[in-house]
């Protein structure tokens, strides 16, 4: 029996652009980069890994999901997450500039830390609540706050997305 030819999931296509898009700018720049990801698990980093090259612009991604995680491995003070928990503007900020000290060769740094669902969310922070905080050594970091709807899956893919595009703006 012949089926249909299966067509790429444009989703897929669009990410492995993106990607593609940041490593090449990345290199043309001469820019290193770190991550440090919570909701998003190391899936920054997976499209990265992808592109061949990658080795030239991706210096290391650190997997920060826990609370104690974010803590030994980024540096992110107790008293912030106490105060304004592990998804919030201060904490991604803490997280960007702890991935920025832990990586002492990259040029540009980027945190994700939010709450992908089902479960998990409040009215004051609902599933789909992701912060991202990108930073260059030569400037002011930047913040960026999403509440993206549907699935975990959908989630999960529109934060790498958001990831990927704000790395790609920040590059000279």
């Amino acid at each position: 029996m012949n089926h249909p030819p299966k067509h790429p999931n444009t989703e897929t296509i669009n990410i492995r652009q993106l990607a593609e898009k940041l490593v090449l700018k990345a290199r043309h720049t001469n820019t290193v980069i770190a991550l440090a990801e919570s909701c998003t698990g190391g899936m920054i980093a997976a499209a990265l890994t992808d592109i061949p090259g990658s080795s030239a612009v991706l210096d290391r991604g650190f997997v920060t999901y826990s609370n104690d995680a974010k803590m030994d491995v980024l540096g992110v003070s107790a008293a912030c997450l106490d105060t304004h928990g592990a998804v919030s503007q201060n904490t991604a900020l803490e997280m960007v500039a702890g991935t920025l000290a832990a990586a002492p060769n990259a040029t540009l740094a980027l945190s994700v830390t939010g709450i992908a669902g089902p479960d998990g969310g409040t009215a004051q922070k609902p599933v789909g609540l992701v912060h991202f905080a990108c930073q260059s050594r030569a400037k002011a970091p930047l913040h960026a706050v999403h509440i993206f709807q549907g699935s975990r899956h959908e989630v999960r893919e529109n934060s790498l997305k958001t990831a990927l595009k704000m790395l790609f703006n920040e590059l000279n």
